[in-house]
């Protein structure tokens, strides 16, 4: 039985996008430890099966389940709406939901390209735009965009789309983040390296599909702590971020990548 942590989320009403599977899950998961009220929003009907498992982890967690597009503005006014009437209000938005499918970059058609825009640059516009009047006539909340270390610092061959959307949301959090600050409104980014999530799994079929775990092997092996993130450590950035405790950080772009950003080769040095 998983323990409820009091305090840090305690009576705060969070939206966490994408929360079906992978990070999403992990936020929510770490999100019902610490006492938040929740809205998991996905397009996947999966959603649901997630907060059950949840919720047996973590009985006094109140949680809403909606299935909802997040790269459909409309869809997610409504996701904001039916939150903000279950639960009084929506302090923290947990903009999660992403994609990312590799190609090599003269075979990438436009739509591959706008799958990534609607989704991961669109989606969480949407998002934000949904749940920012709700923090406005609260007084306040906090926005966690998950950007990546893709795009914005590292990116590998056939990420073009994924590096473009995912480096488009750095900019973005700080707009944001200089926007709203005499309002209350905090906005952070994540930028997470590798994480064993259904995504990582799938980009790794499509790096190597004869052997998809060597993939994963050799990901791990390019980390100087020797793995991948577990999704409930990225959660556990998500709800610092959101949380009283991150009070005077807005703008930050926060590196979660075990390191993997850090060595200038993989060849020279003591070790």
């Amino acid at each position: 039985m998983g323990q409820h942590i009091q305090g840090k989320l305690e009576g705060k009403t969070a939206i966490i996008t994408g929360a079906a599977a992978g990070l999403g899950e992990g936020i929510a998961e770490v999100y019902a430890k610490y006492g938040a009220n929740i809205c998991m929003v996905d397009l996947s009907p999966d959603v649901e099966h997630t907060a059950a498992r949840i919720r047996g982890l973590h009985p006094d967690a109140r949680i809403i389940t909606i299935t909802a597009n997040v790269a459909d503005k409309a869809q997610m006014i409504d996701a904001a709406k039916r939150t903000a009437d279950t639960f009084g209000t929506i302090d923290i938005a947990c903009c999660n939901a992403g994609v990312c499918r590799l190609a090599p970059f003269e075979d990438m058609t436009d739509e591959m390209r706008d799958f990534h825009i609607d989704v991961n640059i669109k989606g969480v516009w949407n998002s934000c735009q949904a749940v920012i009047p709700y923090m406005l006539a609260n007084g306040g909340g906090s926005i966690v965009i998950a950007s990546s270390v893709t795009g914005d610092i590292v990116a590998d061959a056939g990420e073009a789309a994924y590096a473009m959307t995912k480096a488009a949301l750095v900019g973005l959090t700080k707009c944001l983040a200089v926007e709203y600050a005499d309002r209350h409104i905090r906005v952070n980014c994540s930028q997470l390296g590798y994480a064993r999530t259904p995504m990582v799994e799938k980009m790794a079929i499509e790096s190597n599909p004869a052997d998809p775990e060597s993939a994963i092997r050799d990901i791990a092996a390019g980390v100087p702590m020797k793995r991948l993130a577990k999704p409930t450590e990225v959660g556990e950035l998500f709800a610092f971020l959101g949380s009283d405790e991150s009070s005077y950080i807005t703008g930050a772009q926060m590196v979660i990548d075990g390191g993997s950003t850090l060595p200038e080769t993989m060849s020279i040095g003591t070790n």
